[in-house]
């Protein structure tokens, strides 16, 4: 059981490693190929804020 359970944790990290590594490509990409409005992002919308929120919170958790 304990296996399992290590296994999980295993996946989980690195769900969390390929969403830090998405997020990466896309901020270079964006600055690579559109310079003038790297820095124009939108911030991101309270209900944004709310799901990461609760996403970083459950990955936490486990």
């Amino acid at each position: 059981m304990e296996a399992e359970v290590d296994k999980l944790e295993l996946m989980f990290q690195k769900a969390d490693s390929d969403l830090d590594y998405i997020q990466y490509r896309l901020e270079y990409e964006i600055k690579t190929n559109h310079p003038d409005s790297a820095g124009e992002l939108s911030p991101l919308t309270e209900e944004e804020k709310t799901a990461a929120e609760q996403l970083k919170s459950h990955i936490s958790d486990l």
